[in-house]
């Protein structure tokens, strides 16, 4: 790489920390690009010499998408299902590890102003990812045949932007993502599976409203 295109790649680097620093330090998805430069270190007009838009730095500052899916290739599963599980852990450890940029991050999606935001994590192979861990599902028998793929993976949708509203609210603290997003899927699983895996899935709902449960009694009790 040429010296030109390492200040380059460098500059970038800095726009893409100095936007999520921000957001997490701020709490405001809705950064100006004036701010952003600022924080670079950057003239104003560089953001958009090398991104184009607000847009694409908000999608730039998502790239951990491509972690994500190099951590999902390393692991190992028996069946499907189990696959289904291991993304949404695995999507929910990224927000553990950084609560406080996330929690801003949706906070941008439910607010009506965040399209950015909205717009960076609706991307279209997103979709394409979960709808194909749901037909391998319905491949290996356990996803009833009856049962439209597209239309479970929005309901699984609903669930977990509930938990993360609800997470957002401050309803639901941290530790309790992991076991709530999970007990939400397995219900809505169970009702979509075969005969032959409604027991597997039911024994993952007892399992999980059992950790729910005992994360909620000290509160209970306070």
């Amino acid at each position: 790489m040429s010296r030109r295109e390492d200040a380059k790649t460098e500059r970038r680097h800095r726009i893409v920390t100095a936007a999520r620093d921000l957001i997490r330090e701020t709490g405001d998805t809705g950064l100006s690009m004036r701010a952003i430069a600022a924080r670079a270190h950057v003239s104003l007009s560089t953001p958009y010499n090398l991104f184009g838009s607000k847009r694409a730095i908000v999608l730039a500052v998502l790239e951990d998408i491509e972690e994500f899916h190099e951590r999902f290739a390393r692991l190992k599963s028996l069946d499907a299902v189990e696959r289904i599980f291991q993304a949404l852990a695995l999507s929910i450890r990224f927000y553990v590890e950084d609560p406080d940029f996330y929690r801003t991050l949706w906070t941008g999606v439910f607010d009506m102003s965040g399209k950015e935001v909205r717009q960076a994590l609706a991307r279209p192979e997103r979709g394409a990812f979960w709808l194909s861990l749901i037909n391998a599902a319905a491949a290996e028998g356990a996803i009833a045949p009856a049962i439209d793929a597209a239309l479970l993976m929005r309901d699984l949708d609903f669930a977990f932007g509930a938990v993360m509203l609800n997470w957002v609210l401050g309803a639901l603290s941290t530790d309790e993502l992991d076991p709530a997003a999970a007990h939400a899927y397995a219900l809505a699983l169970g009702g979509a599976a075969t005969p032959a895996w409604r027991e597997r899935l039911a024994a993952r709902v007892a399992a999980t409203q059992e950790t729910l449960l005992k994360l909620r009694r000290p509160a209970d009790a306070a």
